[in-house]
């Protein structure tokens, strides 16, 4: 059997806890540094070991983290097999959540890589997005983050008009149309609260200006050949679907051809419930997983609740399922499921149609959020 360096990794803003092992050989732990020097170290000490072993593969693996991709660009850059691995579906005890500390989360990485590499056990690795997908969620999720900002800050002028009992009168119009913008800045307030409340509308209006320029350039995004088609079949072909919804939906999943059914789309999005069986008790439904990328559940139920307004269809289907539960939240994230299912038979042909991802080797993917 060819030798084997797994190397399981911690790996955190500035350090790199690493348990590093030959095929079943007891490990050993070595730190580095999470600098481009401290990698290149970690590296070389990982080559000239399989070149004491014969020429050994390595495989390196650790969880995924707001690092992004960089230490598995590195990796890949030199040469060396690398794995991410979704922390929400990494196995973990009470007593492991209790005790958490580098060394043995690194053990931890190890031991499932090695249970992969040596028992040919599934890994829980997620898919790896292309450069370009990566760099189009940021400007994607910079709109998403604006616009979490701007409610914040709303809501912050309606607890402040709160706190001193100033109360809008009826004649003022709809909250944040321009008469209503008017007649806050023209209150007649403490000292204290008028520099306060003046502040936050400035800051409103800053982030207002912000989105309008993201959301022009999310537009010109959606015109380019990787997203024209797929875009714009979403949002014609699906009622309470907007451009924004569609392209977090597109950048977040990027490639449609990794989910082979409605089923590992609708876990990937963590809208399945949880189940707790054990021996022969029944199978008991939780809560949903919660699994995968939040932001596209949040869109998801923005536009679910526009379809069920807008939709005469999709509203039957929706009261029929209150009928049945009248929990609304369970007709909620049926309705975000279907949702979700639907946006992806449409991106998938359109992303086919315009011939988006044209190579046929799609890269590891756990149905995770990458």
């Amino acid at each position: 059997m060819m030798n084997t360096i797994i190397c399981g990794m911690d790996a955190h803003d500035n350090t790199l806890s690493n348990r590093i092992g030959v095929n079943t050989e007891a490990p050993e732990t070595m730190t580095a540094k999470n600098t481009l020097e401290g990698r290149q170290k970690l590296f070389h000490y990982l080559k000239d070991l399989a070149q004491k072993k014969d020429g050994a593969r390595i495989i390196v693996a650790y969880e995924a983290s707001p690092l992004g991709f960089g230490i598995y660009d590195d990796c890949v850059e030199a040469g060396i097999e690398c794995h991410i691995l979704a922390p929400t579906k990494m196995p973990k005890s009470p007593k492991d959540k209790k005790k958490k500390y580098d060394e043995r989360d690194a053990q931890r990485i190890l031991e499932l890589l090695r249970a992969h590499v040596l028992a040919g056990n599934d890994l829980p690795d997620i898919w790896i997005p292309d450069h370009q997908t990566r760099d189009d969620r940021e400007m994607v999720r910079s709109r998403l983050d604006v616009g979490r900002k701007l409610t914040g800050l709303k809501t912050q002028v309606q607890m402040l008009l709160k706190r001193n009992k100033v109360v809008k009168p009826e004649d003022v119009g709809n909250s944040w149309t321009l008469s209503h913008r008017r007649w806050l800045e023209g209150l007649e307030l403490k000292p204290g609260a008028r520099i306060a409340l003046l502040s936050l509308l400035r800051q409103i209006e800053r982030l207002e200006e912000d989105i309008l320029i993201l959301d022009k350039e999310i537009k010109a995004l959606s015109e380019t050949e990787r997203y024209k088609l797929p875009a714009e079949a979403l949002v014609i072909q699906i009622k309470g679907v907007g451009l924004l919804t569609a392209m977090v939906y597109l950048t977040e999943i990027g490639d449609m051809r990794r989910f082979d059914n409605r089923k590992q789309i609708g876990s990937y999005l963590g809208l399945v419930p949880s189940s707790n069986e054990s021996g022969e008790g029944s199978d008991r439904k939780g809560h949903i997983t919660r699994e995968g990328p939040a932001r596209v559940r949040k869109v998801l139920c923005q536009a679910t609740w526009s379809r069920v307004a807008c939709d005469e269809q999709e509203a039957g289907v929706y009261q029929l399922i209150v009928k049945k539960n009248p929990k609304q939240k369970i007709a909620v994230v049926a309705s975000m499921r279907r949702l979700g299912v639907l946006m992806w038979h449409i991106a998938w042909d359109a992303q086919v149609k315009a011939g988006v991802f044209k190579d046929d080797s799609i890269e590891a993917a756990s149905f995770q959020t990458a």
